[in-house]
């Protein structure tokens, strides 16, 4: 049996590398697996704390699935948005959406 704390310490992790990834990439797509990472981290919290708080019941559990399904979301906005960026600038760096504000 793997003892919860070690799981807290996996979501830290996966939670600094997301963030860190995030701030230090240009790339339209890392920053978005980056954010998925800090989002699985999140998840990943929500079944800990259920299992560490209340063992038997499964709202952390329905919490968990329901991140999912807003992340599936948020990743198919994101990558429909990535797409016309690039369709329109042909490139998928920051930099090229700079270009919108002229």
């Amino acid at each position: 049996m793997v003892p919860v704390e070690c799981y807290f310490v996996l979501s830290a992790l996966l939670f600094f590398i997301g963030v860190y990834g995030f701030v230090t990439r240009r790339n339209l797509i890392a920053m978005l697996v980056s954010i998925e990472l800090v989002l699985n981290a999140v998840d990943l919290n929500f079944a800990a704390f259920n299992r560490l708080l209340f063992p038997g019941e499964f709202e952390g559990f329905f919490m968990t699935l329901f991140s999912i399904g807003v992340s599936a979301a948020e990743s198919a906005v994101a990558i429909a948005i990535i797409i016309n960026v690039y369709r329109n600038f042909h490139s998928d760096q920051v930099n090229s959406i700079e270009n919108m504000k002229y």
